[in-house]
């Protein structure tokens, strides 16, 4: 007898259209591996719906801090219901960029520097010298980021828009210039790197989920001395967090600071995405998994207490 599959997607935040696509991509997939499959578009009533439905495993397309950060993980643990991908602790951890910096520098993982400070301060004066990273502590798909560059008088004034919906703390770091690399962990393998090329002016949501958004280079044309540092730090992330399933961390190197460049862990991302355009679907394909194999293996890999 077949699993019996309720994909989560959907939800009430910025993030709800690129979850609907996940979701949609993965029932399909696993449709078509022979699971019987009930897609659950989110909603406050979801710990009702999932008692209702009574799902041997709950696949999790959710986006943004409720299906990240540890909130649908914590109702899936009271409900006893296995799920998929990082449980509530490691997705907490990872949704807070600068409690994630502060394991990753313990672990040995370059990071870049930071301070935390609000929204306010942050669009009041330079909190550092430019160029600097301005970013939500805790969203996801690029939301709220902004670049300031070196020969900028302000901050950017957009962070005192009264429709601002993503959180008081921000993070600010240093700008890394050069490239941005890529690589997902399945399991405990990490798996091949990706190189993001775009004309846009950063892997912003629209780059990640429009097509032709950003050119993927798989493999990446770098060393093979740095290939091989991404994918053991992707690793060393993933277990420094305690995190399960599928992860993805994403890197910036700057090609022309000394011999061998600057690498440093910009984040992990415990949901990452699974539309058709989507990095680690591409990045598992390459290492011989089709779309269907991975979200079979998702399933297969889900449990509780994670």
């Amino acid at each position: 007898m077949s699993k019996h599959v309720a994909v989560l997607m959907g939800g009430w935040n910025n993030e709800r259209p690129v979850s609907l696509m996940t979701g949609a991509g993965c029932a399909a997939a696993l449709r078509k591996g022979g699971y019987e499959v009930t897609e659950v578009d989110v909603g406050h009533d979801v710990a009702e719906v999932l008692t209702a439905l009574k799902p041997d495993v709950a696949f999790n397309a959710l986006h943004g801090p409720f299906g990240e950060g540890g909130y649908i993980q914590g109702v899936l643990e009271l409900l006893q219901i296995p799920y998929t991908h990082s449980g509530v602790l490691a997705s907490a951890l990872a949704m807070n960029k600068h409690q994630a910096k502060i394991i990753f520098k313990a672990a040995g993982i370059p990071v870049t520097d930071h301070t935390i400070v609000t929204r306010a301060e942050a669009a009041r004066a330079h909190v550092m010298a430019p160029p600097y990273v301005i970013k939500p502590i805790a969203d996801g798909s690029s939301f709220g980021v902004f670049i300031v560059k070196a020969d900028t008088s302000h901050p950017p004034q957009e962070l005192l828009r009264e429709d601002w919906t993503s959180g008081e703390e921000m993070m600010v770091e240093r700008f890394i210039p050069g490239r941005e690399l890529t690589c997902a962990v399945m399991g405990d393998v990490a798996l091949g790197v990706t190189e993001i090329v775009t004309d846009l002016a950063f892997f912003n949501y629209e780059a990640k989920y429009s097509q032709g958004g950003a050119v993927h280079v798989l493999p990446a044309q770098v060393k093979p001395k740095i290939y091989d540092k991404v994918q053991q730090f992707s690793l060393a992330a993933h277990t420094a967090l305690g995190c399960r399933g599928l992860t993805r961390c994403d890197f910036r190197y700057n090609d022309a600071a000394g011999e061998d460049g600057e690498l440093v862990l910009l984040e992990l991302n415990t949901q990452p995405g699974m539309t058709p355009v989507s990095l680690a679907p591409e990045q598992a394909a390459h290492a011989g998994h089709s779309y269907e194999e991975l979200c079979a293996w998702l399933v297969e890999d889900a449990s509780c207490n994670r």
